[in-house]
């Protein structure tokens, strides 16, 4: 399956706070379903995001967003307000009871995983360990 990359990603590690417990592996904002959408719009042989785990920086791995035309055997796929995002399966274990966020400041604007299972991660927020 061919993709691209569709956008970057900061990861935040969440201590103290309790998700709510849901079924899906992944939870998306309404300004994270807004941006994927927006994403999408006018790309009709993608039909979704896919988000994987790759080791990289200071801390050990990061997330990876890329188009997907479609969901792989072992992809877990998560469907929320019309998108659907598949989740690489070396990435499921890392991104349960995650929210994925969009985040507009005035220096920046990324998708954030805000993952309660973190132990760690680097300055920048590009790379965490599990």
């Amino acid at each position: 399956m061919a993709s691209r990359i569709a956008a970057a990603a900061t990861v935040r590690a969440v201590k103290g706070r309790k998700l709510l417990p849901t079924r899906a592996a992944l939870v998306l904002t309404p300004s994270a379903i807004s941006k994927v959408k927006s994403i999408l719009e006018g790309k009709p042989e993608f039909v979704g995001l896919k988000v994987g785990v790759r080791q990289r920086g200071c801390n050990g791995l990061s997330y990876t967003l890329d188009y997907a035309t479609g969901k792989d055997k072992l992809d877990e796929e998560v469907v929320q307000d019309g998108i659907k995002i598949f989740i690489d399966k070396k990435a499921q274990l890392t991104l349960l009871g995650t929210e994925m966020d969009y985040v507009e400041t005035q220096l920046s604007s990324e998708f954030v995983f805000n993952n309660p299972n973190i132990k760690g991660t680097c300055g920048c927020g590009e790379s965490f360990s599990i």
